[in-house]
């Protein structure tokens, strides 16, 4: 591979592809470079893009790419498995309840240093290889999240699981603040309770994106997982769905399954605050961010406004 630099950033460009290959992808891309200048997108970082040492480098330089042709990406994060691994170290003992972590206070206290202080930590050093971008913060950062503490409906009963709550406003500012600075925010997704503004919650990763998303008026939100995109009927893999109207999949929500619904919920929330399209996108694929935004064709599932769905072989690749 030929490592090509430039100021501030660097791009891999395999050996095997022509010169005139090259120039198709870069021709490719244009229209898109011209679209998406100035705009912002919300990338939610999760699954194996977080813990993966090569997807971690890829997302880095996704990220300072996406900076550098014009576009301003911020990033939201959770950190599930390093949260239960940091649990599991100091013997506190780790529960779930209906998909969702028990958050004691004591847990809390892990998660809120394993997300601000190792997780963002991390994130913000593989951008900062290519120049100084990015800056990390988290959802009690200048009151950016509030959130309210969330009882799920777990076998018909309202369950106490804890520090656990749901963003139900956000102040974009401090955001705002260094988008014009034209910095990378690195969000980490903990906020403080609307009720209680000392007492600080874990909040949805996915959700928390689309929120942020529609503060700011993003294009685009995008939302890496470990799998190909929505399956409209898995685990048939040709079922896969490359278009979906937020009014369908409202009424699909019901049949997911439990760890692609809430992505599904935050993308419809994203659309409905006003962002143009949604994306849940295969994060085990190097670039995968660079192929959905800069190909025709994209990648995963995008869910737009309206209704209606088309299948990923009748749609894109």
């Amino acid at each position: 591979m030929t490592d090509l630099k430039g100021p501030g950033y660097h791009i891999d460009v395999h050996e095997d592809l022509t010169a005139d290959q090259k120039a198709e992808v870069l021709i490719e891309a244009l229209p898109w470079l011209e679209q998406f200048a100035g705009q912002r997108v919300v990338i939610k970082y999760g699954g194996n893009a977080m813990v993966n040492e090569k997807l971690k480098a890829a997302f880095a330089e996704d990220m300072v790419f996406l900076r550098q042709v014009g576009m301003h990406p911020i990033v939201v994060h959770g950190g599930g498995p390093q949260i239960s691994t940091m649990l599991a170290k100091l013997g506190i003992k780790s529960e779930f309840k209906g998909g969702l972590r028990v958050t004691t206070p004591e847990a809390m206290d892990v998660v809120r240093m394993v997300l601000t202080g190792k997780v963002s930590r991390e994130l913000v050093g593989l951008i900062n290889q290519h120049g100084p971008f990015a800056i990390g913060m988290s959802g009690e950062d200048g009151g950016m999240f509030s959130a309210v503490q969330r009882k799920p409906i777990i076998d018909g009963v309202p369950t106490d699981i804890g520090l656990v709550g749901d963003v139900v406003s956000v102040d974009s500012s401090p955001v705002e603040d260094l988008i014009n600075s034209r910095r990378i925010p690195v969000v980490s997704s903990v906020a403080p309770n609307e009720e209680n503004p000392t007492q600080v919650l874990n909040v949805n990763a996915d959700s928390a994106a689309a929120a942020l998303a529609a503060a700011v008026g993003a294009r685009k939100l995008v939302i890496l997982t470990d799998v190909e995109g929505l399956y409209a009927d898995w685990p048939d893999v040709d079922s896969l769905v490359g278009r979906v109207g937020a009014d369908t999949l409202r009424d699909m929500l019901p049949e997911l399954e439990s760890g692609m619904r809430p992505k599904m919920e935050a993308c419809i929330r994203a659309i409905d605050g006003g962002v143009e399209e949604a994306h849940v996108i295969d994060g085990r694929r190097p670039h995968s961010l660079l192929n959905e935004i800069f190909t025709t064709a994209g990648v995963g599932t995008m869910v737009v406004p309206g209704e209606g769905m088309e299948m990923r072989n009748s749609y894109g690749e």
